[in-house]
């Protein structure tokens, strides 16, 4: 079994099941512009690709269809509400957080294409903010996902030459092994704990 000197969590779908609060903010930020998207576009669409992407795909759901850029004010909007929304919430499981814990000894980062200011309070919040060793944001990058970049970023803030990577997008699966790094994949975030300290050996 391989030697892991550090596990690179993403964050979206990894460490929170925040992909029904990323729909909820957008459905309320777009409803005013008219456009309408369904749970079942969003999560086939619109999980781990570019902003600019994102927002060609929202453009295209308009009858009739809008140029992406007259949505760039939107984003700023569906970044504050969700924001409030996970303010609300308990993000992370009980048995998420004492994994977390867990690994006291280990290397820990989170690397994730959203910004920091949508990450760092959920972490702060649940009490493990403390524990990772690094985290790589959206900004710090000029190449996301599914491009290595942000995981040999991560790594080299570590200093981690063997990091085990945990994923369920396929731009993030991409972009883990594209850095050479082993990637875990889950589905689900419920799934997360016991998968990685099996992969762990522990």
């Amino acid at each position: 079994m391989p030697t892991y000197d550090a596990v690179l969590f993403d964050f979206d779908g990894v460490l929170v099941d925040s992909e029904p609060v990323h729909f909820d903010a957008w459905v309320e930020t777009l409803r005013p512009v008219g456009v309408s998207i369904s749970w079942e576009g969003y999560k086939n669409n619109c999980v781990g690709i570019s902003d600019r992407e994102l927002l060609n795909y929202f453009g295209s759901l308009a009858v009739p269809p809008i140029e992406p850029d007259t949505l760039t004010e939107c984003y700023a909007r569906k970044k504050n509400t969700f924001r409030s929304k996970m303010a609300e919430l308990d993000p992370l499981t009980p048995e998420m957080v004492e994994m977390i814990r867990s690994l006291r000894e280990c290397k820990l980062a989170v690397v994730t294409s959203s910004g920091r200011l949508e990450v760092e309070p959920v972490l702060w919040k649940a009490g493990v903010h403390e524990f990772m060793h690094a985290l790589v944001f959206g900004e710090d990058v000029t190449r996301r996902k599914p491009d290595p970049e942000p995981y040999l970023l991560a790594a080299a803030r570590l200093g981690a030459r063997n990091p085990l990577v945990v994923e369920d997008s396929v731009a993030g699966i991409s972009s883990g092994r594209a850095a050479g790094f082993d990637v875990l994949e889950v589905t689900h975030p419920d799934e997360v704990p016991t998968r990685v300290r099996a992969a762990l050996g522990l």
